[in-house]
């Protein structure tokens, strides 16, 4: 069921829920009747990057969403620049953007057909002022409060969080940074809601969304955050079968990448 969505009135949709569960990638085509379909991914791993690029071909949606453009970099693109997978790379300064290779992400864009082009990246310059600051409701506006921005997390939750930072940094930042990183990870959580909310008030959906598996989560990741009666799906991808409960409503294992220690830079 496709819908226009107001930013005043949210219509209530009965969402068929999901049984979280390892599915395939062809399965992802199945999704069509989402209004959000959320596709995560290990931002490095080729294989993930195909299936969010056949999933967006076989979904047709009418708007994409991709964590790694700035909205004035999604508002760039154009269908000549999208047939063209050197030109769109040079129009995005892709190359100095921090992200993996261009090649692994042209597929998904040049997927896209005529899916209007979203950005949920919060600007470096943003980030590095809320972590200095820490005044992240001041700097997201007025929808600070309805995107999770306002309030302290509960206790358990920031402690769990601040843990998952300091692993992902090989144990290696000072304590002090712990909170800032986590309020980081709020606000781009809480910027790629509201640019989804934009997307689906815009388009009418389907919407997906190009995103890493942490803000995948629907416990406290960007699902977590969207308005209430939305039909939505996450998907994680990862490299290995999963132990335990995963915070997403289905997973896919795709084979692994070769890569560097990411701990080497730290020691």
């Amino acid at each position: 069921m496709k819908h226009h969505l107001s930013l005043a009135v949210i219509v209530t949709l009965i969402a068929t829920p999901l049984v979280a569960q390892e599915i395939s990638a062809g399965a992802l085509a199945s999704f069509g009747d989402r209004d959000v379909i959320v596709l995560g991914e290990l931002h490095d791993n080729g294989f993930q990057h195909a299936n969010q690029a056949a999933a967006v071909r076989a979904l047709a949606p009418k708007a994409v969403v991709f964590e790694m453009l700035t909205p004035e970099k999604a508002g760039l693109i154009t269908p000549d620049l999208l047939a063209d997978a050197d030109a769109l790379g040079l129009a995005l300064d892709w190359a100095n953007s921090g992200w993996p290779d261009f090649s692994m992400y042209y597929p998904i864009f040049a997927a896209s057909g005529g899916a209007a082009i979203y950005g949920g990246q919060v600007p470096r310059a943003m980030a590095r002022e809320v972590v200095q600051s820490g005044a992240v409701a001041e700097r997201f506006g007025p929808d600070a409060a309805r995107f999770g921005l306002v309030g302290d997390l509960p206790g358990a939750q920031q402690a769990e969080r601040e843990a998952l930072q300091m692993a992902a940094h090989c144990d290696a930042l000072p304590e002090d940074m712990l909170p800032g990183m986590v309020m980081i990870q709020r606000l781009r959580d809480a910027t790629l809601a509201r640019t989804v909310v934009q997307a689906l008030e815009d388009t009418g959906g389907p919407v997906v969304v190009i995103t890493g598996n942490g803000h995948a989560r629907t416990d406290w990741g960007m699902p977590a955050l969207l308005p209430e009666g939305l039909n939505v799906v996450s998907v994680a991808q990862l490299e290995a079968a999963p132990e335990g409960p995963q915070p997403h409503d289905a997973w896919i294992v795709t084979p692994p990448v070769a890569r560097e220690d990411p701990c080497a830079a730290f020691r």
